[in-house]
């Protein structure tokens, strides 16, 4: 009997040393960092299963047991997995790999439209963004917001142009909340024209509300905008040439200020038909809050901004001086 009971306590002993060892093993299958020596760039397709996961991302070197992964994955609840693209780490364990997944941590890609362009650009970068993209429909004028937006691989041009249209009509009725008794836009649509116009003329932040009070001067006393901007938009519909030479492809002329197109604002007094182009938050919140000036005309200074005048007067020496800095750069 005592024989018996020392082997008893012999395979009791034994066997508590197994479950150890064996609970050892299975946390360092768990825990331990991976083999992989570079960060790597891993797809869940979407309605993969446990097994499909696993065997990826042993097929890319990322675990070394696709079986654990699995026993793993299940233990931990795999309902919970999510498609998208993952960045996983060097030597990432197998915990650190499933907390990602798990997680939707996906890895997000960044677009940066810049203010100003227009529509027909915007959709040109995004193609270029996206090649795989079959045709995009142009969105009007003026309803995108620019920005810079995070996407997944999931993500198409067409969900970006949605989050910009959003993005658009929230700015525009912020800005309208706080629109100042300067302002002589009548509807956000004017808004939106103005600051388009805003934002062709000017990149220099500080003088986004100035060139604002401008521009409503002059529509407060009726005189015509006469901004280059809407004269290239005029000929070009915003599909401009963008291939290193300006919009036009050369130089604005003085004939292109006689075309006959309501777009012309030398030509046609007060605001064009529509936008030239999808302005910024601050072009639109100057449209709507203009500075309180007396300035009637602006001209650059060749320093990257501009000198404003409130006469002719004025505003004729400004252009010499303009003139002068040309001739003295060729």
């Amino acid at each position: 009997m005592k024989f018996f009971i020392k082997i008893l306590a012999i395979l009791f002993f034994l066997s508590i040393i197994m479950v150890a060892a064996g609970a050892a093993y299975i946390n360092h299958a768990y825990t331990a960092p991976g083999d992989h020596v570079k960060e790597t760039l891993f797809v869940v397709p979407r309605g993969a299963s446990v097994g499909k996961i696993a065997q990826d991302l042993y097929d890319q070197r990322l675990i070394s047991d696709p079986f654990f992964f699995k026993i793993f994955a299940r233990f931990r609840d795999h309902t919970k997995m999510q498609a998208g693209e993952y960045v996983i780490p060097a030597y990432a364990s197998t915990k650190e790999i499933l907390g990602k997944i798990e997680s939707g941590d996906v890895h997000l890609r960044f677009v940066t439209i810049p203010e100003g362009l227009t529509s027909y650009q915007i959709v040109s970068l995004l193609k270029d963004k996206f090649p795989e993209a079959k045709e995009i429909d142009i969105p009007a004028e003026g309803s995108l917001m620019p920005d810079t937006y995070a996407y997944t691989m999931e993500d198409g041009p067409k969900d970006i142009i949605k989050r910009m249209q959003v993005a658009m009509d929230e700015a525009l009725n912020a800005a309208w909340g706080k629109k100042s008794d300067l302002s002589v836009v009548k509807s956000k649509e004017e808004a939106i024209i103005l600051a388009s116009i805003i934002e062709k003329e000017t990149a220099v932040n500080h003088e986004y509300n100035t060139v604002a009070g401008v521009f409503t001067n002059r529509l407060r006393i009726g005189m015509a905008l006469q901004t280059d901007p809407t004269v290239i938009y005029a000929i070009t519909k915003g599909r401009h040439e963008d291939k290193g030479q300006g919009p036009l492809g050369r130089r604005l002329l003085r004939k292109d200020l006689q075309v006959d197109d309501p777009y012309n604002t030398y030509k046609y007094a007060g605001l064009p038909p529509g936008p030239i182009c999808n302005p910024g938050r601050q072009a639109i919140e100057a449209a709507l809050a203009p500075e309180d000036n007396d300035f009637i005309y602006f001209v650059a200074n060749g320093t990257g901004g501009h000198s404003f005048a409130k006469t002719l007067a004025e505003h004729n020496a400004n252009v010499q001086k303009w003139r002068q800095i040309r001739k003295n750069s060729l």
